[in-house]
């Protein structure tokens, strides 16, 4: 199996492009979202719900669906890879924003201050499921109402949790780091070795 790789359940370039940086090689299972059909995976917030259950919740999930979509096909047994990334501040779970006034709206929230974004993996193969967790401390500087609009423009901010890529232009508004740099990206490289690592996958 460790010659084969692995199956890729995301739509995120960024997380393809973490995996070819260990050098993992994968095929891609898309699941679906929007576009007119039921989404493979609910990533609405529970009532209630902690953010570190929510996006253990979403990354399961995306894998559970992931597996059962490459059984479907009848696809040689590999492990499935999934993530979920989400930001919080003072409690407040912030995913995707919804327009450039959502995202507003978050960018506004952030600045001048520290929140946490959370990373969850989840590895599934057959009927065996690992997750892990990775949580980071970002810190913002102030921002000005200009420079978020600017920011906005330029359409990064709009596929991004928390509105935001840190290895985008949101660069500049970062003042300090606590924690996973590749987490903060979207797939938190040492816990994703270490469970691909249990799954027979073995890592450069």
């Amino acid at each position: 199996m460790a010659n084969r790789g692995i199956y890729l359940a995301s739509r995120s370039p960024r997380r393809r492009e973490l995996l070819r940086q260990i050098g993992v090689s994968f095929e891609l299972l898309t699941l679906r979202e929007r576009a007119g059909r039921p989404a493979d995976v609910d990533e609405t917030p529970h009532q209630a719900e902690a953010a570190e259950d929510y996006v253990l919740r979403v990354a399961t999930d995306k894998a559970r669906a992931g597996n059962g979509i490459a059984a479907a096909r009848h696809a040689p047994l590999r492990p499935v890879l999934a993530a979920d990334t989400t930001v919080v501040c003072d409690g407040d779970i912030f995913g995707k924003p919804r327009d450039a006034a959502d995202a507003a709206q978050m960018l506004s929230r952030l600045a001048g201050s520290s929140h946490h974004v959370m990373t969850a993996v989840a590895v599934a193969l057959g009927g065996q499921l690992e997750t892990r967790l990775s949580i980071s401390r970002v810190w913002f500087r102030a921002l000005d109402p200009a420079e978020i609009r600017r920011y906005i423009a330029g359409g990064e901010p709009l596929d991004k949790a928390g509105a935001y890529a840190v290895q985008g232009m949101a660069a500049a508004f970062i003042t300090r780091i606590e924690g996973s740099y590749s987490g903060i990206m979207g797939l938190p490289l040492a816990e994703t070795a270490d469970l691909l690592r249990v799954h027979g996958i073995s890592i450069p």
